[in-house]
C-alpha cells in the first residue's frame, strides 16, 4: 500500500507526510487527523528507504495512544516501528544501558510516592494526612518535571509566582527527604527514569553512540505537552541530529500543572529555521456547529500565542446546534441527562459506547453513576479499573490460553471458548453481568479487529495481541455510556457528548481565580472537552448543589458570548449591567434568588397566580414524570409551574422567557402547556 497514494490525504496532510526528512513541525488543530498524517509519514519515510522501520521511535504520552499507533502502523504494512510513552521508552534503555554506566542490578522501580513521601514529612513533623502527602507528591513530580533540584525549588517557585502546598521551604524540605530515602532504598521513581536516561546519554559517548546508531528518526505526538525533562531527555536521543517531527496543538495544552510547556512547540521554527512547518485545520470529526463552538470559545481567550491560532474548518455535513441548559440542582441535572441518554439509546439508536460524560473533576461522576444505574443505561468510568485487571477479562484470556492449538477461524473460536465463561448470544439482564458481558464481547471485537489486519491469525497469535495489548494498557473500547473528566477524555471521540457541571468555581476551578494563566488553561480544558464531541454536543450547569439549597451559582464565565443570542439558554443566567438588575413587578425592588427571578416578583409579594391552572400543571406534570421514570423536579420545578401559573403565556415565546425553560424543554413540554394554558 502507498502510504500517500492511497491514503486519502488532504493537501495539507500529504504536505505533512511527504515532507523530506529532517525537521518537520505540524500543527494539527482538534480532528484534522493528526494520528493518520504522522503514521503515514513513518510509512512514508519507510517505503521510500529513507529510514528502517526499527530505527523509528515515536513517542507519545500515553500507552493508549502509543498502541493505536502501532496497530495503525501495522494496518499500513510496518512492523518494528518502537511507539512508546516517553517513560516506557527510557525504562527499556536504561534497562538496557544499566550495567555498563551503573553496574550492579538496576535499582526497582517505586510505583508510587505517597509511602516515602509520609516518610520524610514525619521526620519533619510536617502534615502527613492523605491530602497533604497527595500535595508534597505532586510538588515533587512538578519539580522533577521542571529539572528543578530541592535547592532551587524556593526560588524558582517566588519566580513563578506559583500556588504552593505550603511554606516553599517546607516543601523543598521534604522533597530533598525524600530523594534522600528514596536514593538510600535503591529506588527510581518515574520521572528518575527520564533523568538517568538523559544522564546516560549526556555523560557516556560510546553508550549515546550506540543508541544514535540504532535510532536515527524521531516522532513526538502531542508536543505542545512536553515538560522541561522530556526535552532534555529529547535533545539528548537527537544529539546533534535534526531528524525530527513534532506534532501539536498549543490550544489543548492542559497539563501545565504537572510542568507541561507549549513553549518548545511554538518555539520549533525559532530552534530549526529550515523546518517544515504545516497547519492542519480541516476538522474531520465534528460537525460544523460544533466547530463553531469550539472556535468562538477559544478565540475568546487572552494571550494567544501566533502558533496557537488555528481556527477549525468544519468538513462533514452539518448537525444539530449546540445544547445549553440550566438546572435547579445537580441531582436534577444528572437525572435529566440520564433521561435523555436514555431515549438517545432506545429510541433513536445511539449506541451507549459512542455517548459521553464529561466534568471537570472525578466528585462529579457519583451524581451520573447512580443517574444512570436507576435509568438502566450501561456506563463505564474511564480511570477506574483498568480492563485487563477485571475478573472476566483474566478468565477469558486464561481460556484463550489453552486453546491456543485451535485451527478453525479465529473469531468463531474465540466466541466458542468464550461462551462457557459469560459470552451469551444476547446481553444479560442485571447492570453487573451486562457489564461482564460486554467486556467478552469487547474481546470479541478486538480479534474480529485483527482478523482485519492479519488474516491468517490464530488463536495464539491473538493471545500474543492480548499479552501486548495487557502490558500496554491499551484496552478495548467497551460499550456503555464513558463517564470521565475533562482532563482523562484527552485523545478520545464520541458521536454524543454531554458537558456537565459547567457552573463558575467548578469550570473554571475555584482555585484559578486571580491567576489568568491558570483561568486560560481553564477554557483549554473545556475547549478539549468541546472539541471530543463528533456531531451532539450538550452543555449544562446547575445553580445548586442539592435539591433546596440556595441557587446561588452561575453558568461558567466561559459559556457568555458562546450562546447564540436566538437560543432560550442566553437569557438564563445572564450577568445584568451595572444599574440595569431585574426588579419586582409588584413592588419594583431588585429581585434576589432564581424563584424571584422566574416569578418576576419578590418571594413576600402578593402572588396573582392562578390556582386552578396551577393544580392542572402539577397534574399533568405527576403524569410525565410517571412516563419518563423521573422526579417531577426534572420535568419543571414548582417554582417554574408558578411563574407559569402567573404569567399564563400565551406563546413559544412567552413561555421560554421563563427561566429555567430552554430549548429542550420548550420542544418537548411546550406544546402540552401552552394548551393547558389556553384550555383556561
Amino acid at each position: 500500500m502507498d502510504p500517500v497514494r492511497d491514503s486519502g490525504l488532504d493537501d495539507e496532510q500529504r504536505a505533512a507526510v511527504t515532507a523530506p526528512r529532517g525537521p518537520v513541525c505540524v500543527l494539527a488543530g482538534a480532528g484534522t487527523g493528526k494520528t493518520r498524517t504522522i503514521t503515514r509519514r513513518i510509512a512514508h519515510l519507510v517505503s521510500t528507504g529513507h529510514v528502517a522501520p526499527g530505527q523509528v521511535l515515536a513517542v507519545t504520552f500515553t500507552a493508549r495512544a502509543a498502541g493505536e499507533m502501532r496497530t495503525r502502523l501495522r494496518s499500513l504494512g510496518v512492523s518494528g516501528v518502537q511507539a512508546r510513552t516517553f517513560h516506557a521508552a527510557s525504562l527499556r534503555q536504561l534497562r538496557y544501558f544499566w550495567p555498563r554506566v551503573v553496574g550492579g542490578d538496576q535499582w526497582q522501580i517505586l510505583e508510587g510516592k505517597l509511602r516515602i513521601v509520609g516518610q520524610a514529612a514525619a521526620r519533619l513533623k510536617v502534615g502527613t494526612d492523605a491530602a497533604s502527602l497527595r500535595d508534597f507528591a505532586g510538588e515533587i513530580e512538578w519539580a522533577k518535571a521542571s529539572l528543578i533540584t530541592p535547592g532551587d525549588y524556593a526560588a524558582e517557585v517566588a519566580e513563578r509566582s506559583r500556588d504552593i502546598p505550603g511554606p516553599a521551604e517546607q516543601v523543598a524540605a521534604v522533597y530533598a527527604g525524600y530523594e534522600a530515602l528514596k536514593n538510600r532504598a535503591e529506588l527510581l521513581d518515574f520521572d528518575d527514569l527520564l533523568l538517568h536516561t538523559a544522564a546516560a546519554l549526556e555523560e557516556n559517548a560510546d553508550v549515546a553512540e550506540e543508541f544514535r546508531d540504532r535510532y536515527r528518526c524521531f516522532v513526538v505526538d502531542e508536543y505542545q505537552d512536553v515538560t522541561a525533562l522530556q526535552q532534555r531527555v529529547l535533545d539528548a536521543w537527537l544529539g546533534d541530529r535534526d531528524d525530527l517531527t513534532v506534532v501539536g496543538d498549543a490550544n489543548q495544552t492542559i497539563y501545565t500543572f504537572a510542568g507541561a510547556t507549549p513553549k518548545h512547540l511554538l518555539d520549533f521554527p525559532r530552534r530549526f529555521p529550515e523546518a517544515v512547518v504545516v497547519r492542519l485545520q480541516r476538522d474531520y470529526r465534528s460537525t460544523p456547529q460544533v466547530v463553531a463552538c469550539a472556535n468562538t470559545l477559544i478565540g475568546a481567550a487572552r494571550g494567544r500565542a501566533a502558533g496557537s491560532r488555528l481556527a477549525l474548518i468544519g468538513q462533514l455535513p452539518p448537525g444539530p446546534e449546540p445544547d445549553f441548559t440550566e438546572y435547579d440542582d445537580e441531582p436534577a441535572e444528572a437525572a435529566a441527562v440520564a433521561a435523555q441518554i436514555r431515549r438517545l439509546v432506545e429510541e433513536e439508536g445511539v449506541q451507549a459506547g459512542e455517548v459521553a460524560v464529561l466534568f471537570r473533576i472525578n466528585a462529579q461522576s457519583e451524581a451520573y453513576e447512580q443517574a444512570l444505574t436507576a435509568a438502566g443505561v450501561p456506563f463505564q468510568v474511564r480511570g477506574g479499573e483498568r480492563f485487563f485487571s477485571r475478573p472476566e477479562v483474566r478468565k477469558a484470556m486464561s481460556v484463550l490460553r489453552m486453546a491456543s492449538g485451535r485451527t478453525d477461524p479465529l473469531v468463531d473460536a474465540v466466541r466458542d471458548v468464550l461462551a462457557p465463561v459469560g459470552l451469551s448470544a444476547e446481553p444479560p439482564g442485571g447492570a453487573a453481568q451486562r457489564a461482564q458481558w460486554e467486556s467478552l464481547l469487547a474481546i470479541v471485537e478486538l480479534a474480529e479487529q485483527l482478523v482485519a489486519d492479519e488474516p491468517d491469525a490464530d488463536v495464539r497469535r491473538f493471545c500474543a495481541e492480548l499479552d501486548i495489548r495487557a502490558d500496554a494498557a491499551h484496552p478495548p473500547a467497551v460499550q456503555g455510556v464513558t463517564l470521565a473528566s475533562l482532563h482523562a477524555a484527552k485523545g478520545l471521540e464520541w458521536d454524543v457528548v454531554f458537558l456537565v457541571g459547567l457552573a463558575d468555581g467548578t469550570l473554571p476551578i475555584q482555585h484559578a481565580d486571580g491567576d489568568e494563566a491558570a483561568i486560560e488553561e481553564e477554557r483549554r480544558l473545556l475547549y478539549v472537552g468541546v472539541t471530543r464531541a463528533r456531531r451532539r454536543l450538550a452543555l449544562s450547569w446547575a445553580l445548586s448543589r442539592q435539591p433546596g439549597g440556595a441557587r446561588k451559582r452561575r453558568r461558567s464565565r466561559f459559556l457568555h458570548g458562546l450562546i447564540p443570542d436566538a437560543h432560550p439558554a442566553s437569557r438564563i443566567a445572564a450577568p445584568t449591567a451595572a444599574g440595569h438588575k431585574p426588579r419586582c413587578r409588584v413592588c419594583g425592588s431588585p429581585l434576589l434568588g432564581v424563584d424571584a427571578l422566574k416569578m418576576r416578583r419578590c418571594s413576600d409579594c402578593p402572588s396573582d397566580v392562578d390556582t386552578e391552572l396551577l393544580d392542572r400543571l402539577r397534574g399533568w406534570r405527576a403524569e410525565e414524570a410517571r412516563e419518563q421514570q423521573v422526579p417531577a423536579y426534572v420535568v419543571f420545578t414548582d417554582a417554574t409551574l408558578t411563574a407559569i401559573a402567573e404569567h399564563r403565556p400565551a406563546d413559544s415565546a412567552a413561555l421560554v422567557s421563563i427561566p429555567g425553560i430552554g430549548a429542550r424543554k420548550l420542544d418537548r413540554y411546550g406544546p402540552a402547556v401552552l394548551a393547558l394554558v389556553s384550555d383556561l
